[in-house]
């Protein structure tokens, strides 16, 4: 049984690593770092956990999607 709100959470963590990474790839900058206290930082490394383990989380979305898919194909 999936949690519709932690995919929403999972989801959001993921696009503000994207962002993140993004403006790094892009401009040299980060967003996170500056806002949550350096790379170092306490809660900016919490941040960056969570960011991690949503993409991990995300790896699941694969096998859901196809999951899916297959029931569609089935009706």
């Amino acid at each position: 049984m999936r949690s519709k709100t932690l995919d929403w959470i999972a989801l959001t963590l993921i696009v503000i690593g994207a962002i993140n990474w993004g403006l790094i790839g892009f401009f040299q900058f980060d967003l996170i770092s500056m806002v949550f206290g350096g790379t170092g930082g306490w809660f900016a490394r919490l941040i960056y956990a969570l960011v991690g383990l949503a993409g991990l989380y995300s790896l699941s979305m694969y096998a859901r999607l196809d999951n899916d898919e297959t029931v569609r194909h089935e009706a």
